[in-house]
């Protein structure tokens, strides 16, 4: 009886923690540049003497969805978005980290930023010196006009990586990070829109679908939990009888 217990208990807890990843992504349907993360689950076997019939389902939520999302014209110097598969590099720590937002602005000092964390380039953090005009190729290409100048200057090229989808998950601040904890190669193959930025690649009405069968998927846990302790108190019963 207790085995029974122990599946129903173990699908109510999946259902609820499957929710928490379906919630958060809903929550940032409006989000530039975000990953839909992906709720995996697989069997594990409970530990200990006697417990070989009984498994717990082992929740994994560090899986990113890697469509693209909608890429929205801006007209700001400084936006840019990746066209298909891609991600910018920006510094995380003593290393890097990787995004698809592109809403990059410039500190006192002039260097690209991207939320506070420097964007990275072939040679390291970019930095611009005073310029009238920005412009960012279709490679990554960062070409300013510098003030007194009449020519566009060519000062970085933005690292852009374009890793395998099941290399990378999340970190604690959101941003994908390398599976094995080190930088990503540049790629050739990554094509940049300057000027756009990319949304959320979340679909709300894929979110809402799947969080009703969720629900329904709790429910039916409970109705097992249930049965099974009507089972287990009248087996019980007649135990006592």
């Amino acid at each position: 009886m207790d085995a029974l217990i122990y599946s129903a208990m173990a699908g109510a807890e999946r259902a609820l923690k499957a929710q928490q990843v379906r919630a958060n992504n809903l929550a940032n349907a409006g989000t530039t540049g975000f990953r839909a993360d992906m709720e995996t689950a697989a069997h594990q076997a409970v530990q200990g003497y006697g417990y070989d019939a009984r498994h717990m389902a082992r929740i994994d939520a560090d899986a990113v969805q890697t469509r693209s999302g909608t890429l929205a014209p801006t007209g700001r110097e400084l936006d840019a978005a990746i066209v298909g598969e891609g991600l910018f590099a920006v510094a995380y720590g003593d290393g890097e980290a990787y995004t698809r937002a592109g809403a990059f602005t410039l500190d006192a000092e002039g260097q690209l930023q991207l939320d506070g964390r420097a964007v990275l380039g072939e040679g390291g953090p970019i930095v611009l010196p005073a310029t009238n005009h920005i412009e960012i190729a279709a490679d990554g290409t960062v070409l300013v006009l510098p003030e007194g100048t009449q020519e566009m200057q060519v000062i970085d090229r933005l690292k852009l990586v374009k890793p395998e989808p099941g290399a990378l998950r999340k970190n604690e601040v959101g941003l994908l990070v390398g599976r094995d904890g080190g930088p990503l190669p540049p790629s050739d193959e990554v094509q940049v829109r300057g000027g756009y930025l990319e949304g959320s690649n979340v679909s709300p009405i894929e979110e809402m679908v799947a969080t009703l069968q969720i629900n329904r998927d709790f429910e039916m846990q409970m109705k097992l939990f249930k049965a099974a302790d009507e089972m287990a108190a009248n087996g019980n019963r007649l135990l006592r009888e």
